[in-house]
């Protein structure tokens, strides 16, 4: 069995509904590989990935007579990605009926049932018994093994980012599938979460290492945005670049030429960076006229909460939290996945409704004194996981408008822009590296070029609070640089104050220095920390 085909892909184009996403395409994986499939944003790694596991169609292109396209593993294909998750939220929210329940509120399908449904093959209905395998579901070792014995009775729609990709994991290992594709999957992640999921990565890509392995056990292809915390097992590399296939071999051979490509940016960094600085306080000046109004002077804190509480039933999330921000004083806001931050943060942008029954005060004022939802949103950019979905909901917007609904606050565009707005998003968009892209649709961009749009979009106001959670998701080096480069210029220009969430300590800027630290699992449940 040595050297044995698993997937050979000869002369063949990946097709979409529409248009053709790659063209002549040539790769095989054999036993004894362990691949990682690397790209930037809009490269075509995203295409590939989803034609591999039968989300896009790989045809044999005529012209060529060797044309062929084999794949042993058929249909049992599992992709767990940020976009994979998006799209079970957007489901599970357009499936959402509060409206008709009594109390108000529909939690839609628990992680246990969406298990279930891997279990036994079909949708478990709603509003029924659940089946007795359902409720062995603890034992398992795969949910043992993903960490989330914990929320299985917890609605998919309100786990955290990290909660749910854990979920999903668990997912494509109990469906038994053959082929498991994991798409940026340590994005989201807790430092305990990734190491969990580094080592069972290690674990099955070193078996794939073995050319006479059986079949029996689950194959795994990596996909990356950036080559970051790179199991030791992988062997191979699959990079994509405008649309093509930029480079196929051996790790080893990859990793020289990332030196050598590493060495050239660093040349340039610093003048480069200067450039962009420019452009930002360029493009700040031209389009000052369309910002949101600015905070008067005299008041130094922006937000601030006195003994919050907030959970549903026995699970409580934040315990008598008090904490204030104050103009100017940029902000870390970290934990571990579940421990409350993606809450607290939506106890500001009033996208959780507890924020009424607390003492919160934004702008002076306390929160329920009559203020409108948009007398605080005008003051405040966001870019969340849910300001993601909810864009995905109305993906036919295109880039332009939705860069200009960030001047309106609204989830796209509802009325007609005008000149003067078209032009400022042109200007951003060509700010952010896609010039000449304005009348492209939201939803036919990757989920990387997704999430830098909305960066941009929640820039373009200089907003007196910028709230950001987990803003890199899915974003190349490329893309990540330049964002964390834009917060950095943001930050320092003394009108905007950064709320930001993540788990990577590389992508911490250096003007935060207040640091808000959730423990769950003590008490008081959170530390302030200054550096």
């Amino acid at each position: 069995m040595s050297g044995h085909n698993l997937i050979t892909i000869n002369n063949c184009n990946v097709e979409g509904s529409k248009k053709t996403a790659l063209q002549n395409i040539n790769w095989n994986f054999k036993t004894g590989e362990s691949w990682l499939v690397i790209g930037p944003n809009g490269g075509g790694k995203a295409d590939f990935l989803k034609a591999i596991c039968g989300q896009m169609n790989i045809v044999p292109d005529s012209a060529y007579s060797d044309s062929i396209y084999s794949n042993i593993f058929d249909d049992s294909v599992e992709i767990v990605s940020l976009e994979r998750a998006a799209a079970l939220i957007e489901e599970e929210r357009n499936n959402d009926e509060s409206e008709y329940v009594e109390g108000g509120v529909d939690i839609g399908r628990t992680g246990r049932v969406f298990l279930a449904e891997a279990i036994l093959g079909a949708k478990v209905k709603k509003n029924r018994a659940l089946p007795d395998e359902a409720k062995k579901l603890e034992a398992y070792p795969e949910v043992k093994l993903c960490g989330i014995e914990g929320i299985l009775d917890r609605g998919l729609k309100y786990m955290s980012t990290g909660e749910i990709r854990r979920t999903l994991l668990c997912r494509a290992l109990i469906s038994k599938k053959k082929l498991l594709i994991l798409s940026d999957p340590f994005a989201g992640l807790d430092v305990e979460s990734r190491k969990i999921l580094l080592d069972f990565f290690d674990t099955i890509a070193k078996k794939q290492l073995d050319d006479n392995a059986s079949l029996d056990f689950p194959r795994i292809i990596l996909g990356m945005e950036r080559y970051h915390e790179i199991p030791d097992a992988i062997n191979m590399v699959l990079e994509f670049s405008d649309k093509k296939i930029s480079y196929c071999g051996p790790k080893s051979d990859y990793e020289k030429i990332l030196d050598d490509r590493n060495s050239l940016k660093e040349k340039d960094r610093e003048k480069n960076r200067a450039e962009f600085e420019n452009d930002v306080e360029k493009i700040k000046q031209e389009t000052f006229f369309l910002h949101t109004e600015k905070i008067a002077d005299d008041k130094e804190v922006l937000i601030e909460m006195n003994n919050v509480n907030v959970g549903w039933g026995d699970n409580r999330v934040l315990i008598d939290l008090n904490w204030k921000l104050n103009k100017g004083e940029h902000w870390l806001i970290r934990g571990p996945n579940g421990s409350g931050k993606t809450t607290f943060l939506e106890l500001i942008t009033g996208d959780n409704m507890q924020v009424f029954s607390n003492d919160i005060k934004l702008f002076g004022s306390r929160r329920g004194s009559g203020e409108t939802i948009w007398d605080i949103k005008r003051k405040l950019g966001i870019v969340s996981y849910r300001l993601h979905v909810e864009y995905r909901m109305v993906n036919s917007t295109t880039l332009e408008n939705v860069i200009i609904s960030g001047f309106r606050d609204s989830i796209g565009l509802y009325e007609a822009a005008t000149d003067v707005e078209k032009a400022a998003a042109k200007k951003w968009l060509q700010l952010g590296g896609f010039a000449g892209r304005e009348k492209e649709a939201f939803g036919s961009i990757s989920y990387g070029e997704q999430r830098a749009i909305l960066i941009l979009r929640a820039a373009v106001k200089c907003p007196p609070i910028l709230i950001l959670d987990e803003p890199c998701h899915g974003l190349d080096e490329g893309f990540r640089q330049k964002i964390l480069d834009l917060l950095e210029i943001v930050a320092n220009s003394g009108t905007t104050t950064l709320l930001h969430v993540t788990h990577d300590p590389s992508e911490v800027l250096e003007c935060e220095k207040n640091i808000l630290e959730f423990h769950p699992k003590e008490t008081p449940m959170y530390k302030i920390i200054c550096r």
